[in-house]
């Protein structure tokens, strides 16, 4: 790894020993407009590579190669037509869920395949959301097919099934979405999610063959899909399972979706392929910063990447979001511990806000209550009746401000009893924070 780390050589930054990282390839064109707003020359916004965003992939996707491989057998089993489960990936905020969900989706978009994605949401069925996405997923296959009239029978039942939703709001039955042809009868159409999901993804899948690929249907968020719901989409998936149905399902969620899907069918472990991911390891951290700083010509020292690590802990998000501000405030090549020690105090009154606060204003005062007691008992998974005990209250009284705090998304029950928090050092931004 120091072989990484070491400075750039003097070909790729001729005449300095050590090369400044904005100044010397500032963009003459941007200088005068961007000056009032950077307030200093040594900053290079334009190049800085790093990408701390929901859902926005870095430049470098490290540490995830084992996923990628795994998906990539998917893909090929299923276009074969071989037997294959469906695919769930789990973690905290901020471990790159939603990044390897879209990489999964461009991986099966460069196969031929037929592609949508919704992202779930508690208080909505999926009827129409799935709807879209398979719209969206035979739009792409549709010019290859040498069957019009198959499209169009597909469409027919997928308008139906669209159109049958009975927790739609009144005079809203007559929604479609943008399908010309009539709406079919007698086929995804019950009323019964699991009925009609089943029939439907039997009717894509089928679809998919005729053209030797497969159809992926790329659910985020997937812990929040209404109980209902995952029982029928697991009643779709193994229907499926069984048939080698060219379709797959894959979402992803927080920890706790295994959980979620197992309340919901006995035999759904069997039913999903579970991928759990985490932090990364301190080669691929090391890499997810020195790859994208080489292209620009910029180098960390050991002692900076060492310092990277122990601020971010690993976390792809905490990685991203230290090395944009590090790149910012460095003066030049090599990012020195210096400059990560003059940057991480911004770095982290940004997560600060941006990932910490905005989670901690949603919450109610007796919620907070709730995360505040969490917090002094430590960051792992804590027994819910610890934290009655540190509030002195009972069990039962608290169970209204837990749950809000689940269906909110800011902890998760790690086990029968004990939760912990969905966001990685949440514990301990909450004990900076006045009770």
């Amino acid at each position: 790894m120091a072989l990484l780390a070491a400075p750039i050589p003097p070909t790729r930054c001729p005449g300095t020993r050590r090369s400044a990282t904005r100044r010397s390839a500032f963009y003459g064109n941007l200088r005068r407009p961007l000056y009032p707003v950077i307030k200093s020359d040594s900053v290079d916004p334009v190049r800085n590579p790093y990408a701390p965003g929901a859902g926005q992939r870095p430049p470098e996707l490290a540490g995830r190669d084992r996923e990628l491989q795994q998906f990539e057998v998917v893909l090929e089993r299923v276009a074969r037509g071989r037997p294959e489960r469906s695919m769930v990936v789990t973690g905290l905020r901020g471990v790159g869920k939603t990044v390897l969900l879209n990489t999964f989706k461009s991986m099966a978009i460069q196969r031929l395949w037929g592609t949508g994605k919704i992202e779930a949401r508690p208080d909505q069925s999926i009827r129409r959301p799935v709807a879209a996405a398979l719209h969206m997923a035979i739009r792409e296959l549709a010019p290859r097919h040498r069957g019009p009239e198959r499209i169009d029978e597909f469409l027919g039942v997928l308008k139906a099934f669209a159109m049958r939703d009975p927790g739609a709001a009144k005079g809203t039955s007559h929604w479609s979405p943008g399908i010309d042809v009539p709406a079919s009868r007698g086929r995804a159409d019950s009323g019964d999610l699991e009925i009609d999901l089943t029939e439907l993804f039997v009717d894509a899948a089928s679809v998919a063959t005729d053209l030797g690929v497969g159809i992926a249907l790329f659910i985020d968020e997937m812990q929040d899909v209404p109980a209902l719901d995952v029982s029928a989409l697991c009643a779709a998936c193994h229907e499926l399972s069984q048939t080698s149905g060219r379709l797959i399902v894959v979402g992803a969620g927080l920890p706790h979706l295994p959980s979620v899907l197992s309340a919901s069918k006995s035999y759904s472990e069997r039913l999903f392929r579970y991928a759990r991911i985490d932090r990364l390891d301190r080669e691929a951290a090391d890499l997810a910063l020195i790859a994208p700083a080489q292209e620009e010509g910029v180098a960390f020292t050991p002692e900076a990447l060492d310092a990277l690590y122990e601020a971010a802990d690993g976390y792809p998000y905490f990685v991203q979001a230290y090395g944009k501000v590090a790149w910012d405030l460095a003066p030049r090549s090599p990012i020195t511990a210096e400059d990560i020690k003059v940057s991480a105090p911004e770095a982290e009154e940004e997560l600060a806000v941006g990932f910490f606060g905005s989670r901690y204003e949603r919450a109610t005062p007796a919620e907070r209550d709730y995360m505040h007691a969490m917090a002094q008992l430590g960051d792992e998974p804590v027994p819910t009746a610890d934290v009655a005990d540190a509030l002195g209250r009972k069990p039962s009284s608290l169970s209204p401000a837990r749950d809000s705090l689940i269906k909110k998304g800011l902890i998760y029950s790690a086990e029968r009893g004990q939760i912990a928090f969905t966001v990685p050092h949440f514990g301990r931004f909450l004990r900076a924070q006045p009770i």
